[in-house]
């Protein structure tokens, strides 16, 4: 995964995040790898911001419950993020941009480490750039009570627990990284950042790769529907 170095974190961002990120300069991410195909020029360039912060529990990761009744993704777990807008001067601005609108966060409070290579969602069509980010935290933001339903700060120790580690069946046949971390399911795209992101700070433990559970079940089962 390319990093692009052309941003220096502020001087509260930790030494094991910017190290994160300098790994994944150089991680060949076998975790994205149905991502990592090159999107045709017409794809929809978007943004997701991937955002560490320091909770009572050790650092922890933000994310949002989308509404179920949206007709993409309609109640997934997924990170702040959305399509680059007309106003937006590059990635960086429109994950901001959308993770203040969908939670309030002061967009001040969030110190941003790197933007990472986009990724390509082949069946959405959507070309995704991570962004690295961080802030010191505080009370949880807040959901816009519409498109999102709920936020979520999730510590990485419940997200790194073995006994909530699974392999999640698509119904296109493959396999891919799934969460469970208290009320919340990660699957697809965001579960495969988390893994990825886990191994690449050494956060990952050993866990039973054999639980291999199909999507449909697992929504049944644990929520996330859509």
């Amino acid at each position: 995964m390319a990093l692009d170095t052309g941003l220096v974190p502020g001087p509260h961002v930790p030494s094991w995040l910017t190290d994160v990120a300098l790994r994944a300069g150089r991680d060949s991410a076998p975790e994205l790898e149905r991502y990592t195909s090159p999107g045709p020029a017409s794809g929809r360039s978007s943004a997701v911001l991937v955002l560490f912060g320091s909770g009572e529990n050790g650092p922890d990761l933000l994310f949002l419950r989308r509404s179920g009744a949206l007709r993409d993704h309609p109640g997934q777990v997924c990170f702040p993020g959305g399509s680059v807008g007309p106003q937006d001067r590059d990635a960086v601005h429109t994950a901001l941009r959308e993770t203040t609108e969908e939670t309030g966060l002061d967009r001040a409070a969030i110190r941003v480490v790197a933007p990472l290579r986009p990724l390509y969602l082949a069946w959405s069509g959507f070309s995704v750039t991570p962004v690295l980010g961080w802030w010191e935290g505080g009370t949880a933001p807040a959901s816009d009570g519409s498109e999102i339903v709920s936020v979520h700060r999730v510590p990485v120790r419940d997200l790194a627990d073995p006994a909530g580690r699974l392999r999640v069946r698509m119904t296109a046949g493959y396999t891919g990284p799934g969460f469970l971390a208290g009320e919340l399911f990660l699957w697809g795209f965001t579960g495969s950042l988390v893994a990825w992101l886990l191994r690449l700070a050494g956060w990952e433990r050993p866990w039973d790769t054999t639980r291999v559970e199909e999507l449909a079940d697992a929504k049944r089962r644990y929520g996330g529907v859509g």
